[in-house]
């Protein structure tokens, strides 16, 4: 079996609430910090990358409030930020996309430069754009590109670059919302997940055609999390759509069925999660699949099952899950490798690998990680942090090893 990660390095700087970061990641990665620490900031970085590709970069600016919104606020006041992702295609080739944003003096914003190498630089296909102007290129012909775009979404025309391309834009990212997973919905688009769930129903639909067996696995990790549901499928209503439930009732023989409308938050956010995790078919597979804490709205007697549930899925798909539960972490198997530590102080994000004396207790089976997140000893390793506040990693330039 091929190897599900697809982005190997992640590279931050001045992204909202984190000033610098540059962490490695596993197929399976759980981000650990308390409410406010900046999870979600380092998820939506990669969010953003693929919604300035899907449709521009200014409407992801948009979404996000606007260019001052989205860099870091401090005292120094950077007037740009910029995202290095290094990545594994599925044809097994390395590559790196970065670029960085700065803002202009009308109020406006630039992509100051922006880099995609695959294979390495002299290598493979590789461009170098700075300020709209193409600098390098390993490509005799190459498109007209702006400054107020990611010359990406122009190169993917080109044969040569349309793997980053579609690889970057097959990533999910998910906080999901059971009120809008409840109401009808219009039909749509099935083949992935929308952020917040708005299009589950077309989703399992997409499934239900597709990769029965996806369905089957769902049922069952929903069946475990909430043992009275029984099954779940699409349902038409006119010309909306939405799912039909199957759930036993008290002395009835057979399970009565219930539209999503009727169902609670914490089993329409399970079907949620366990949709995002196993929506990859033959027909069509998300590179890498990020939650907003998936365990949200469930019991802790859930846990378990929704921790098999994501290593499962990670066998296929990289996935990256925020979370501060200790009921989650509670396993004395986790590998301390899959974990990321993120901490705020004076209003900064950092993120790093767990400290030598939190992985030493784990390795040992001394805590579990849900037992050093209860004793707040889960914190990140403070010589790589500082590592990386004095060495601070180039966005752009050839591949880590």
């Amino acid at each position: 079996m091929t190897s599900p990660v697809f982005l190997t390095r992640v590279v931050l700087r001045n992204y909202k609430s984190i000033g610098n970061c540059d962490v490695k990641l596993q197929p399976l990665t759980y981000l650990i910090g308390a409410n406010g620490s900046g999870k979600s900031n380092f998820l939506d970085a990669m969010h953003l990358v693929r919604d300035a590709l899907v449709g521009s970069l200014d409407n992801a600016l948009s979404e996000r409030g606007g260019l001052p919104e989205v860099r870091r606020r401090s005292s120094g006041h950077p007037t740009h930020f910029g995202i290095r992702l290094e990545f594994i295609l599925p044809s097994g080739m390395r590559g790196h996309f970065a670029f960085n944003v700065g803002a202009l003096k009308n109020g406006g914003y630039e992509v100051q430069t922006e880099e995609c190498a695959i294979g390495g630089r002299g290598k493979g296909p590789f461009y170098s754009i700075e300020r709209g102007k193409l600098k390098q290129s390993s490509e005799s012909t190459f498109p007209a590109v702006t400054s107020d775009r990611l010359a990406l979404v122009a190169v993917s025309g080109l044969t040569a670059f349309r793997p980053v391309f579609d690889a970057l834009v097959s990533m999910g990212f998910y906080n999901l919302n059971p009120k809008l997973m409840r109401e009808l919905q219009k039909p749509q688009d099935g083949r992935l997940l929308k952020p917040v769930g708005e299009n589950i129903a077309s989703v399992i639909g997409h499934l239900e055609k597709h990769a029965q067996e996806q369905i089957k696995t769902i049922e069952e990790y929903l069946q475990t999390v909430v043992p009275m549901v029984h099954g779940f499928e699409r349902k038409a209503v006119g010309p909306m759509e939405t799912l039909e439930f199957r759930q036993d009732m008290a002395g009835s023989a057979h399970p009565w069925r219930f539209l999503a409308q009727s169902m609670s938050d914490g089993t329409l956010r399970a079907l949620g999660v366990l949709t995002a995790l196993f929506q990859g078919n033959r027909d069509y597979s998300p590179t890498l699949v990020g939650i907003e804490e998936p365990e949200t709205a469930l019991h802790p007697a859930a846990s378990a099952a929704l921790r098999e549930a994501l290593t499962k899925a990670s066998r296929h798909t990289q996935i990256i899950v925020t979370s501060h539960s200790p009921d989650l972490l509670d396993d004395p198997n986790l590998d301390p490798d899959s974990m990321l530590a993120v901490l705020s102080e004076g209003g900064e994000t950092h993120i790093a690998p767990l400290d030598e004396a939190s992985r030493r207790a784990m390795r040992e089976h001394l805590f579990s990680a849900g037992e050093l997140l209860r004793m707040n000893q889960l914190t990140p390793d403070r010589e790589v942090l500082a590592t990386q506040a004095k060495n601070q990693a180039d966005l752009f330039g050839d591949i880590s090893v």
